[in-house]
């Protein structure tokens, strides 16, 4: 039986086969900055450096292909196998990516799924996507099976929020969890709206803090204050409006959208006695980086 979420991301990425594609990979972009700066990459070149090391790399989870692109684009493709997962768009990637060499791609549920026969990876990057099955934890200990002596896994996951914002997200998300497609849709389109009016005014509020709704103290841009503590309004300048709208939409009509903690995520990198190396943690989500220790 086909789940909500599965629906949800079956609809967006055939709906918006390049959604963000040319962003990810255009040097100094928001979405490229944000991509590398939460990982510790400064910048394509320190991606670079960092690849060229690695001989199988894994993207768990790719969508339409965009950040397999980023990976296959900052490394060696004589060198480097990169491999892409996902159960409802790895079509769509591979034909987003059909030209690229020593790329492949599989359907895969890392969930469900035997793994194995994709053999073993020095490098997994799984990031805005455990969040959105059924159970993250064990999602990430089968991505673990597959990581080589030394090889290492980064990850990114929602966070836990501010309580207003969790409460209206989860408000929104419950009106409108059984629509289709285009009638959410409508519904994004408003918030969308919402997000470039705010970010058009481009006015800065200095607010104090007030620890009850965890708001800190400190100068927003207005959309962004909106956005950190209220409700995802998601506008970005550099997309079009329909792109911006179906981010929207990625958000709020999955079911499954779990939150979490550092301490959690630090657990189960601890559980499975990864040594972290690299933590991020933003308004939105948590991004770890840890290493397989040799036996």
């Amino acid at each position: 039986m086909t789940t909500n979420t599965e629906k949800s991301f079956s609809d967006k990425w055939n709906q918006n086969k390049d959604l963000a594609f040319t962003e990810t990979l255009r040097e100094g972009s928001d979405i490229f900055n944000w991509i590398l700066n939460r990982n510790g990459f400064k910048d394509g070149n320190d991606l670079a450096n960092y690849l060229k090391t690695k001989h199988r790399v894994l993207d768990a989870g790719c969508g339409n292909g965009r950040v397999t692109a980023l990976l296959r684009k900052y490394s060696n493709a004589k060198q480097t196998k990169v491999v892409g997962i996902d159960l409802v768009a790895a079509h769509i990637a591979k034909e987003n990516l059909a030209d690229a060499e020593n790329v492949n791609f599989y359907k895969k549920d890392m969930l469900e799924d035997d793994l194995s026969d994709l053999g073993k990876f020095d490098f997994i990057y799984c990031q805005e996507v455990l969040h959105h099955t059924k159970n993250p934890f064990q999602s990430f200990s089968n991505l673990v099976q597959l990581l080589d002596e030394n090889g290492e896994i980064a990850i990114y996951v929602y966070k836990q929020k501010a309580p207003t914002r969790e409460f209206v997200d989860d408000y929104i998300r419950d009106k409108i969890v059984g629509l289709d497609y285009n009638a959410a849709i409508e519904v994004c389109q408003q918030i969308t709206e919402l997000g470039k009016t705010l970010h058009d005014l481009n006015l800065k509020v200095n607010v104090p803090a007030v620890d009850v709704l965890q708001i800190e103290k400190g100068e927003y841009d207005l959309q962004r204050f909106i956005y950190h503590f209220f409700m995802k309004c998601f506008w970005n300048p550099d997309l079009n409006f329909d792109a911006n709208v179906a981010i929207n939409y990625d958000w709020y009509h999955p079911q499954n959208c779990t939150r979490h903690t550092l301490e959690e995520v630090k657990g189960w990198f601890a559980q499975h006695n990864l040594e972290i190396n690299h933590s991020f943690v933003d308004y939105y989500g948590i991004t770890i980086k840890g290493i397989k220790k040799t036996k």
